[in-house]
């Protein structure tokens, strides 16, 4: 059996997501249809983490395993896939790491970047989400530096059906919101997150950004109050400007991987 470590970007837009899913066109879904026409055997793989419909990756990784003898190397693999691949989903990297390296499970945190458009543009409609009012930017810093740590985002995740008594608490290791390139991006880092937990974040950082709530209301949020003036639901931010845009895995890992 042989192991390889992917990262990958894609564009998520015509995708319903990473994850397989019957009768949907999935990235994981094109994946695996270009790896098994590339080994012609059946392929074990795993994401480090899932993205939603419409969401991109900049830095997505993966794994995949494969027990039939092959004599691809990383490089050649790399290419043979990107030959086979959607224009839309690009791999840009690949690794043989040992056997009991696993994408997900290894993974110490991964990093969200949501990026805000404040002008209209011809070209990234499909990569930022266009706001017309003026937003207090340092306003919507000040909020997402009180992110970090651990908290209970109770109010900010949407019920996923695939994880029935989920623990809605998370320890955020960084939030920042900055400009950059002339656009708003609001950037967070942690060990996991929360069905939508970040799309329905930056709902209502952009909210404390038009200055409709006060500081104090997303203070509550996070507190894990309920209060019916606060809709975070409504809120959630379109999927269009999300991106997964790292992996961070331990130097364990790191240089296990180098040996």
């Amino acid at each position: 059996m042989r192991t390889w470590k992917l990262v990958l970007e894609y564009d998520g837009s015509k995708y319903r997501g990473w994850q397989e899913q019957i009768n949907a066109r999935t990235v994981m879904g094109e994946l695996r249809q270009a790896a098994e026409q590339c080994f012609g055997a059946a392929v074990e793989m795993q994401g480090a983490g899932r993205t939603d419909a419409g969401v991109h990756a900049a830095g997505q990784v993966m794994h995949m395993r494969v027990k039939t003898p092959t004599s691809l190397g990383p490089g050649q693999l790399e290419r043979r896939l990107n030959d086979l691949l959607p224009a839309e989903i690009a791999i840009l990297a690949v690794e043989e790491v040992p056997n009991e390296f696993h994408a997900r499970h290894d993974a110490e945190s991964r990093c969200y970047a949501y990026q805000i458009a404040t002008r209209k543009s011809a070209f990234s409609k499909k990569y930022v989400w266009w706001i017309k009012d003026h937003l207090d930017v340092e306003l919507m810093a000040e909020a997402a530096a009180k992110l970090e740590g651990r908290h209970d985002f109770c109010r900010f995740r949407a019920a996923d059906p695939s994880k029935p008594g989920e623990s809605t608490i998370v320890e955020v290791e960084k939030a920042t919101v900055e400009r950059e390139d002339g656009l708003v991006v609001f950037r967070i880092e942690a060990s996991h997150f929360l069905w939508k937990m970040v799309r329905r974040i930056t709902g209502v950082l952009v909210r404390v950004g038009r200055k409709e709530i006060a500081l104090a209301d997303f203070e509550k949020l996070l507190a894990g109050h309920d209060d019916s003036r606060l809709d975070v639901a409504a809120w959630t931010a379109p999927a269009a400007g999300l991106f997964l845009e790292s992996i961070r895995y331990p130097a364990a890992v790191r240089k296990a991987r180098k040996r």
